[in-house]
């Protein structure tokens, strides 16, 4: 569109101060620690920003435009007089990783407007954090421009140099966001290649000076399409690409374009026109297609529609030295808005069983194992000996539990949730539950749910049901968005909790919708079952990428450690490649108010280690990383009111490390252990529980095998 403003501008030392160079004046803001820089100025073919952390840029020069059906909104802007700002987000997080939130941060409103034609205007606003920043396009209403149909947003991120880039591709725009993460150099990265968020680079290092990072009397062109990046003169720098506040918009991807890495948005589906609310029946069974990169370009398909006004999700940036500050961060909560459920009394985060990941086990038995109240009994039971606070109605069998004409789970054309199989007394299913202190959530496919979502809710409710799992989403185009915010909406309605699955990443919307406790979008321990087996290495990608969208469903709790050498895929009774301890601390590891104890109950009960996840909690009052390489180990903390839970995780080198416990406040403390015993090459289910008297001036050291772990609780010292 206007890519002619990407080539021969200077690299922004030499720009941003040579004013003429903007043909207005450049806006600068700074984060409220001084670190972060980011600087605004106009082209005659589009407006253009920078960030700088310290003395290194990380983006420069790099094209914001709108690509509207009509024109492009872009060219031949007028620069009204920025608004600057220093605000506040100060919140509680009902659920969440911290409860309670004070994040300062300073913003800059833009004003633009077409000098030409229908004279259109937008306002393009910055917040700077000290731990990242972020901006958006605001359309206000006005009277010459009422609705658009935007065919792309091409919002440019030219990385400074080339740093290491490690991302998910993806085919195209209809998965279900499962997929490995190759990390290589950005210049490596081939053209057109889909990317999904969050996107996560690693700078090497800087020059001591902007200036440093050309030398005299070269420009970028003169190299090429890309800034050069001076080796390391300080500490690396970390960056982290993705979106908040993901509401009737759709879903955003980065492409490597013309050297720079830009937004893609998830095209509308073929045929279907995208309404602000959708209906039931605005969908039908057979829409979810794969629509590849090259067709929809092609096809210049139609990305978003509104009526105005309208705003775009936010485009974030985390950055910073200490990449384990992003796991700690809340800047995607701070940019979405507050919650809107007012009585939040019926909402309780908990851990649930997930029987079909063990392939449906129940013991030799008297009854009949099936889709039956005494399946359900069983696994009720187990949950009510064990503190789990959910069990979920799944089926039984590859069958679902309610109506359905289709084949195994998939939706036929008369599935009906609200309606259970014969014989499935789903009112007595959860009046037992509940007798034993167990709440019951179920598991739908969402077509099967979405032409009866207003009925099946309120029977739902009528029954007892607390929430459920809603399945094989796979898209992320307005139309799937809205669809997502309206099942979350009338879900608090009839106090209901939702767990997405096949479905994209999280933008911050728990604190705007806290009864989505979790949703997946990454690839996980089901594939263990396939012969495509999660390794210890995924894991720790999974921390940097995937991991900093937010809540991060896995089918955890797999008892059955083998070695590379022992696997083999097992639909039933499924085998996992890290150690016992590795899947205890995966339970810390991970942002989910619904972890999932997916194991068959005879794998857990006396068995070592189950203690740790019986009396884990699935929510979180602060969230600590003491220590995390990207790409190797990680080690995150959690604290639950006064205990602390810590899990290390290492992936396929063998590390001896230690991390210091100075997060914690003044005073004496338990620390329990559970570690990888020493012939855990051969016995990766083998661990040692220990018990130590611990304060905040000491260290615990790790000796971390290939696919070890530990986990540990810290809680005050009583005599």
């Amino acid at each position: 569109m206007c890519y002619r403003c990407f080539y021969g501008l200077l690299l922004l030392a030499g720009i941003f101060p040579a004013l003429d160079c903007f043909g207005q004046t450049a806006d600068t803001l700074h984060s409220p620690d001084g670190r972060i820089r980011f600087l605004f100025g106009l082209t005659d073919s589009c407006p253009v920003y920078s960030v700088w952390y310290a003395n290194a840029p990380l983006i420069v020069a790099s094209p914001l435009t709108l690509v509207f059906r009509e024109s492009v909104f872009g060219p031949n802007l007028k620069l009204h007089p920025p608004i600057h700002r220093a605000g506040l987000d100060e919140y509680t997080l009902p659920i969440g990783k911290n409860s309670s939130v004070h994040d300062r941060f300073n913003e800059s409103t833009i004003p633009l407007q077409e000098r030409r034609g229908r004279h259109r205007r937008l306002t393009l606003v910055v917040r700077l954090y000290n731990d990242g920043l972020a901006f958006h396009w605001l359309f206000p209403r006005q009277a010459q421009w009422t609705s658009y149909e935007l065919l792309a947003e091409n919002t440019g991120f030219r990385v400074a140099g080339d740093p290491l880039v490690q991302a998910s591709f993806l085919p195209n725009y209809t998965s279900s966001h499962e997929g490995r993460y190759t990390r290589l150099p950005f210049s490596a990265i081939k053209s057109d290649s889909l990317m999904d968020a969050p996107v996560f680079l690693e700078y090497p290092g800087g020059p001591e000076r902007p200036e440093a990072a050309m030398t005299a009397g070269q420009t970028s062109a003169d190299r090429g399409n890309r800034a050069i990046f001076s080796e390391a003169r300080f500490p690396r720098i970390y960056m982290a690409i993705t979106e908040a506040r993901l509401v009737d918009y759709a879903g955003m991807y980065l492409m490597k374009d013309k050297g720079l890495l830009r937004s893609e948005l998830s095209p509308l589906p073929a045929g279907i026109a995208a309404i602000t609310n959708p209906g039931p029946a605005a969908i039908d069974a057979d829409k979810s297609i794969p629509v590849s990169v090259q067709t929809a370009a092609a096809s210049k398909a139609v990305r978003v529609k509104a009526i105005l006004p309208h705003r775009t999700p936010w485009r974030v940036l985390f950055i910073g030295p200490r990449p384990g500050a992003f796991l700690e961060s809340n800047l995607l909560t701070d940019l979405n808005d507050p919650c809107a459920i007012k009585d939040r009394s019926w909402l309780h985060p908990g851990k649930t069983d997930f029987h079909w990941w063990n392939g449906d086990i129940v013991p030799d038995t008297t009854f009949s194992p099936g889709i039956n109240f005494e399946t359900n009994q069983y696994y009720i039971d187990f949950c009510a000996r064990n503190g789990i606070e959910y069990h979920t109605v799944i089926g039984y069998g590859g069958i679902a539990w309610y109506t359905n004409d289709g084949i195994s789970y998939q939706p036929g054309p008369h599935s009906d949730p609200s309606k259970p199989v014969p014989g499935l007394d789903m009112k007595s299913i959860c009046a037992y539950a509940a007798s034993k202190g167990v709440g019951v959530r179920v598991w739908v496919h969402w077509q099967a749910l979405w032409p009866h979502l207003d009925k099946t809710f309120r029977q739902f409710e009528a029954w007892g049901i607390k929430g459920m799992m809603v399945d094989f989403l796979n898209r992320d185009d307005q139309q799937m968005v809205n669809i997502q915010t309206t099942i979350l909406r009338k879900a608090a309605e009839h106090h209901l909790h939702i767990q997405f699955h096949g479905a994209y990443k999280p933008t911050g919307l728990i604190r705007t919708w806290p009864n989505e406790l979790t949703r997946e979008g990454t690839l996980n321990y089901e594939n263990d079952k396939w012969d495509n087996p999660i390794t210890p290495d995924d894991d720790i990608n999974v921390v940097f990428t995937r991991l900093l969208a937010g809540p991060t469903d896995y089918h955890l709790g797999g008892f059955r450690a083998v070695t590379r050498e022992k696997y083999v895929a097992h639909y039933t009774h499924p085998l996992v490649l890290a150690t016992r301890c590795h899947m205890l601390a995966m339970y810390v590891i991970l942002e989910s108010y619904l972890p999932m104890v997916c194991d068959n109950p005879a794998e857990y009960e006396g068995a070592p280690g189950f203690g740790f996840i019986q009396h884990v909690p699935a929510t979180w009052d602060e969230t600590r990383v003491p220590f995390a390489i990207p790409g190797r180990w990680a080690v995150i903390a959690r604290r639950n009111k006064n205990d602390w839970w810590i899990g290390a995780i290492n992936g396929s080198v063998a590390h001896d490390t230690a991390f210091t416990l100075n997060f914690l406040p003044p005073g004496r403390y338990t620390a329990t252990l559970y570690s990888d015993a020493a012939d855990i090459t051969n016995n990766p289910n083998h661990l040692i529980r220990s018990t130590r008297i611990v304060e905040s001036t000491d260290s615990i050291r790790l000796s971390l095998t290939p696919g070890g772990g530990e986990a540990i609780t810290i809680s005050p010292y009583h005599e």
